[in-house]
């Protein structure tokens, strides 16, 4: 067993992206694979930051490509669930790549293609795909453009846990082999998969190079210094999820808070309009019990019927119930 690990961040990136002709091919073959088209000739847009990885604020490591067509890929390798959504922020990635081109005086037809791709050692989308391609579209399913070429924003995710590494090696397409290798490359000829893939496929055997230079002492101080320098950042990112549900907590008891006074003022607001509707039907009783008062005592003076109805405004008929009552 060796130290070397695809799945350790900065390994990754070291291997495919530091300033040689190998991690070069490599890269070339990882991305002819994936996107399933053939890349001939690319350049890392940050290879020096492998080198020059101490003196970084943060050790996250974005692999930033570019064709020869000036297609711009980000290329990540994301190891863990956090409390942050991950495609939306795979999508923020992607809009501040695409953003990025300098379109001063020029037309908005000359914008390049831009795509984030991560590698996930984790499960985000319940189907059987293990790579996906996002893009535009409308909720019916029909795409933004009519021509492919012209949806130049991508999201591609490749979820690593879905390959059954049980499957037998003929039966593993492309992608399948180099996600087994980059899971288990640790394991290096002890495992039998691995050692048929180094001896039969000319992909694998240029990874395994470059994984072979990675694989000293030397090679395993500094991936274990950079861990600790991405377990820093974990931490740092927990004290910062803490933060966060403290301050939805905070938020949460002072939206319940308003909620109950805005009850209770509801309720007061209640009890006032029924006690002024009890006012108004009291109100309404004792003038009618005054108009009856007044009527009696009309008619006691001998006024008639059709007088009292023309002051009081009761027609006979209501007059003369109101007597007889």
């Amino acid at each position: 067993m060796r130290s070397a690990n695809l799945l350790n961040d900065f390994a990754f990136k070291y291997v495919f992206g530091e300033d040689c002709k190998e991690a070069n091919d490599a890269l070339k073959s990882l991305l002819t694979v994936f996107l399933e088209r053939k890349v001939n000739h690319v350049v890392v847009k940050n290879s020096e930051m492998v080198k020059d990885y101490t003196k970084m604020k943060s050790p996250r490591l974005d692999l930033l490509v570019e064709f020869d067509d000036q297609t711009t890929v980000d290329l990540e390798m994301q190891l863990r669930q956090t409390k942050d959504n991950l495609l939306n922020r795979f999508n923020y990635y992607l809009a501040r790549l695409h953003g990025s081109q300098d379109m001063e005086g020029k037309s908005y037809s000359q914008l390049k293609e831009t795509i984030v791709m991560v590698f996930f050692n984790l499960i985000i989308a319940d189907d059987d795909d293990i790579c996906s391609l996002y893009t535009m579209r409308k909720y019916s399913g029909i795409p933004l453009v009519k021509d492919e070429k012209e949806d130049r924003m991508k999201l591609m995710t490749i979820e690593m846990p879905k390959v059954d590494l049980n499957k037998p090696l003929e039966d593993m397409n492309e992608q399948e082999k180099m996600i087994y290798y980059f899971l288990n490359c640790h394991k290096g000829l002890d495992d039998s998969k691995i050692k048929v893939m180094i001896e039969s496929d000319g992909v694998i055997q240029m990874l395994e190079k470059r994984v072979e230079t990675i694989s000293d002492d030397r090679w395993k101080k500094i991936i274990e210094d950079f861990q600790k320098l991405h377990e820093n950042e974990e931490r740092i990112e927990l004290q910062l999820e803490l933060e966060e549900a403290q301050r939805q907590m905070k938020e949460a008891r002072k939206d319940k808070e308003e909620a109950r006074k805005e009850k209770e003022e509801a309720h007061k607001e209640k009890e006032e309009a029924h006690k002024e509707k009890e006012e108004a039907r009291k109100a309404i009783l004792e003038a009618d019990k005054k108009v009856e008062q007044m009527v009696r005592k009309m008619y006691e003076d001998g006024f008639t019927l059709e007088q009292i109805s023309a002051y009081c405004s009761l027609n006979v008929e209501e007059i003369e119930l109101l007597i007889k009552s």
